[in-house]
């Protein structure tokens, strides 16, 4: 799958429609988008990320708010895979500046959403899966 200029959904991110989406598709999502989503939207907030890297944080963010992408959300199981697609893109470009801390607050956020079982699945989400 080819990825979209996510870059053009920069004015879809909000905070207030990050939570209400996150709140509203969890389950559905899964805990990988929604614990890679936390991630983004934690370094989002940290100050020792560059301004280069907020940027395509909010692109990413704004694009998987936004109803208008390549695979539209209403699709059950195959409408929210492009936006994991963008979002654990994104991960693996400004990974090295997340800070750990942020990873360990993603977490914990995680368990308002899904049980252990479902949080034990996420697993390394920058891994090669197999």
């Amino acid at each position: 799958m080819e990825l979209p200029d996510f870059m053009s959904y920069a004015n879809k991110f909000s905070q207030t429609e990050f939570a209400e989406k996150i709140a509203r598709i969890a389950k559905r999502a899964g805990a990988k988008l929604v614990y890679a989503a936390l991630i983004l939207y934690y370094t989002l907030q940290s100050d020792k990320v560059s301004k280069a890297d907020k940027a395509i944080i909010i692109g990413a963010l704004g694009y998987m708010i936004s109803p208008l992408d390549v695979i539209p959300d209403a699709i059950p199981i195959a409408g929210l895979t492009d936006d994991l697609a963008v979002l654990l893109y994104v991960l693996k470009k400004v990974w090295t500046g997340i800070d750990p801390e942020i990873v360990e607050q993603a977490k914990s956020k995680l368990s308002r959403w899904f049980d252990e079982e479902e949080i034990a699945e996420i697993g390394d989400i920058l891994a090669p899966e197999d």
